[in-house]
């Protein structure tokens, strides 16, 4: 179960508890020393007079500790120095086995912030271990954030957030013996049956109907069926006429077709391939749960891409949805080739925004490394420099690639209309001009989460493995949106 956040006017006596205290503090506050005896208000004032950040009192029967914020230059890098500061907080937290802490928040803007950084760290995938300790359960449980500093309101939205970051994650992490493309339309089925969205799952005869080129092609090598998935949420009293769609990438196991991976290495990291469609659940699940008042679509084409039997062969040449001819020079650029009939398919709900989330291409990675997100496209610089803002309060920042004219020369064929993939420079950037090609009548946005997506070592708070990646940033400034 995932960590449960809740809000209280005050901490019961003797519960276990964590103060924040202001950027500079060297005196213990009154209100935050009033219950402690004399010999431990005299022990913290001199370790905060030694600039101790993080300060913890055995009192045996309970826990307080007494976290200093740091300044920094900007209310964002703040906030991200505190979810940083809960991640190392939660590893005093495991040694005590604290189960409930309380947040007692005295920088007035602290609170929220600390408590992402643990429950983010807390997080635990279940997995598929049959030994009861290692199935044991985090000790802690619930965080209770206290005081007048933050609503009841803000910690719901909070949880909301987080939980829908927490689904992409298990989504992610899940590997593809137990997620093809059938299970992850159940799984999008039995979300939004849980927080409130509709749900239709297209199947391979009506995929087949609807001619998706793209998609029917990565999927002709595997023995499963592909999936289009259409996610609705359309509460009463949207502030948008038209809706905003978010599309994303389902390949639930990638072995490059017949252009083949190697491994180890690489192969055998491809269950996250379908991060992206784990980003547009997550966000879909966050606003239903927080009840923002936008109408969003979610479409998901999922497919496995393998090189058995009829697989598509380099040098094939497909008609896509949109009715575009793309020769196939590598089969292991198969992401863009089911996300453009995703993306041409968007156009007949005539969206004021379109958003896409891929692990596209190694290029973005090698670009950027794990601590951004590559982005461009054809929205106005408006909604970019909205996205940004999004992206630096939730510290999942974005790097904007140019999309020039030239780059189309990048992916012209000589049979077809274009190629699926470009030359060796600027391989996002002519995977997102590839996918340009399918956006025509609307505002449109790429994300390339290649980076950061899965992580194959802990880094703070965002752990290991699935990250859950462009959800808080996502839902951050659609919230910003509907208003």
């Amino acid at each position: 179960m995932p960590l449960r956040l809740s809000h209280a006017p005050t901490a019961p006596a003797a519960a276990d508890t964590v103060f924040i205290l202001p950027a500079g503090t060297t005196e213990l506050p009154a209100s935050a020393a009033a219950d402690l005896p004399e010999a431990a208000r005299l022990y913290v004032t001199r370790q905060l007079a030694a600039d101790q950040k993080l300060i913890s009192l055995n009192h045996y029967s309970h826990q307080h500790y007494f976290m200093v914020a740091e300044a920094k230059k900007t209310p964002e890098l703040a906030a991200e120095a505190l979810r940083r500061a809960g991640h190392q907080l939660h590893g005093h937290l495991k040694t005590a086995k604290v189960p409930h802490l309380y947040v007692h928040d005295l920088t007035g803007t602290g609170a929220l912030p600390l408590a992402e950084g643990l429950a983010l760290t807390a997080y635990q995938f279940e997995g598929y271990k049959t030994d009861e300790k290692s199935r044991r359960p985090a000790d802690l449980q619930e965080l209770t954030l206290i005081g007048d500093a933050v609503t009841a309101e803000q910690v719901r939205e909070l949880d909301g957030v987080l939980r829908g970051v927490f689904l992409a994650r298990d989504l992610v992490n899940m590997p593809y013996s137990h997620l093809n493309a059938t299970q992850l339309a159940q799984q999008f089925g039995q979300a939004g049956q849980e927080v409130g969205f509709h749900v239709e799952v297209l199947d391979l005869v009506r995929i087949e109907a609807l001619r998706m080129g793209g998609l029917l092609a990565v999927n002709q090598g595997s023995p499963e069926p592909p999936t289009f998935t259409i996610m609705e949420y359309k509460p009463e009293g949207a502030t948008n006429a038209r809706p905003i769609v978010l599309v994303g990438k389902g390949v639930v196991f990638d072995t490059g077709g017949l252009s083949l991976k190697p491994t180890p290495g690489s192969m055998d990291l491809m269950k996250c391939d379908m991060a992206g469609a784990a980003v547009v659940v997550g966000v879909l699940a966050a606003l239903a749960r927080n009840r923002v008042p936008l109408h969003v679509i979610g479409l998901v084409p999922a497919t496995d891409n393998r090189p058995g039997g009829p697989a598509v062969a380099p040098g094939d040449v497909i008609t896509m949805f949109s009715g575009l001819t793309v020769e196939v020079m590598n089969t292991d650029a198969e992401g863009r080739l089911i996300l453009a009939d995703a993306l041409a398919f968007a156009k007949k709900y005539d969206p004021e925004l379109v958003l896409d989330f891929a692990t596209l291409t190694g290029s973005a990675a090698r670009a950027i490394g794990i601590e951004g997100i590559v982005c461009m496209g054809t929205a106005e610089e408006e909604v970019l420099t909205k996205l940004k803002q999004a992206g630096h309060r939730t510290h999942e920042r974005l790097v904007e690639f140019p999309l020039w004219d030239e780059y189309a020369d990048h992916i012209k064929s000589s049979i077809a209309d274009i190629n699926n993939i470009g030359k060796a420079e600027a391989g996002a950037i002519s995977a997102g001009k590839f996918l340009e090609r399918f956006t025509e009548g609307y505002p449109w946005v790429h994300f390339d989460i290649a980076g950061p997506a899965f992580l194959t070592a802990p880094d703070s708070y965002r752990g290991k493995g699935g990250t859950g990646t462009a959800v808080r940033l996502t839902v951050e400034f659609l919230k910003g949106r509907a208003k």
